[in-house]
């Protein structure tokens, strides 16, 4: 996030395109979401093809050629287009991270940032072998949170990408606000913590383990159990397709998801009201009334996942306006370390 002033004319290509790629970056995670909560993750048994096919087997033709190929698995195409849309996506979006590292390599010299197109580019490499090992491995849960956390990531670098290529605007906020930086910068590390137990609740499936609010239903202590509930490596099973650990465990999962949804609240929000009231210039208020937006929409969506019992619409929403609250803060945080 350093200060820098950029050659418009030279990274105006880049600044586009990393614009441009932000969108398929937010659907990515978006069909992520989807893939993994229509219990589509293993709908293709094979990667990057489906099947053997680079698209979904339909014909009955092709059904036969699957079963054979893979007799132990289920054609079921609606779960596996679901997951070879994701793929497509994911896909493209590779090759605009990769157009956007060549380009600033080419222009390294005239002052395009170098470093982060090379990180998110490596960040995307990996997450194909995590979107991989997703399918070889059956669904293991530190996989899938690998995955959901590698897709935010890309999305958070791209964002903060386009920040960074901006022309730097000399407007300066009053010292008071920007001392907020280094409380901002904790937030956002506070926000991943919480995002990083949602993918942990999401897939060891046990969004539903926990039915009431605020915090779970009456004699919920009697349940707890850390014994087994954030072990990185499970026992080795067949599938973990819905999941491997017991009731008490997953209940100690939700738990632990509610007491983060809590914290992060509370901080982000003494941190909304800390800025917005000595921002005198008005500089900041924009910004900041954006974050209190994604995080009271946030705080919405996951109470009515419990009211209504996790609907789909409103699971996929959770997953997507998280991001975009992550994408806030690091605005957020990014004008209050440049003081603009």
């Amino acid at each position: 996030m350093s200060e820098q002033s950029l050659p418009t004319q030279q990274t105006s290509l880049v600044r586009k395109l990393v614009f441009i790629s932000i969108l398929p970056a937010l659907v990515v995670v978006a069909l992520g979401a989807y893939t993994r909560l229509t219990h589509a993750g293993l709908g293709c048994p094979d990667w990057p093809t489906c099947y053997g096919f680079i698209d979904v087997p339909e014909t009955t033709e092709q059904i036969t050629k699957a079963k054979l190929a893979f007799p132990e698995h289920q054609v079921v195409p609606h779960k596996a287009w679901n997951e070879m849309i994701h793929r497509y996506f994911a896909g493209t979006l590779g090759l605009f991270i990769l157009a956007i590292a060549l380009l600033s390599f080419k222009n390294r010299k005239q002052g395009t940032p170098l470093r982060l197109p090379l990180g998110i580019l490596l960040v995307v490499i990996f997450q194909a072998a995590l979107g991989m090992w997703t399918v070889t491995m059956k669904l293991m849960p530190v996989v899938v949170m690998g995955h959901l956390l590698g897709g935010f990531t890309t999305l958070c670098l791209l964002f903060l990408l386009y920040l960074r290529l901006r022309p730097n605007q000399k407007t300066k906020a009053e010292l008071s606000v920007g001392k907020y930086s280094r409380y901002a910068l904790l937030g956002i590390v506070i926000l991943a913590g919480q995002i990083a137990l949602g993918g942990w609740t999401s897939s060891n499936y046990a969004a539903l383990s926990c039915v009431e609010l605020p915090i779970c239903q009456p004699g919920w202590q009697d349940h707890i159990d850390f014994s087994n509930a954030f072990k990185l490596i499970p026992p080795e099973r067949e599938s973990y397709e819905f999941g491997h650990l017991e009731h008490e465990e997953r209940v100690t999962i939700h738990v632990m998801h509610r007491f983060g949804a809590i914290v992060t609240t509370i901080y982000l929000a003494w941190l909304i009201l800390m800025v917005y009231i000595k921002d005198s210039t008005n500089s900041l208020k924009s910004t900041v009334m954006l974050v209190g937006l994604a995080l009271t929409s946030q705080v919405i969506l996951g109470m009515s996942n419990i009211l209504f019992s996790l609907p789909l619409s409103i699971a996929v929403g959770h997953n997507v306006v998280a991001v975009c609250l992550m994408m806030a803060m690091i605005s957020l945080t990014f004008r209050l370390h440049r003081k603009i």
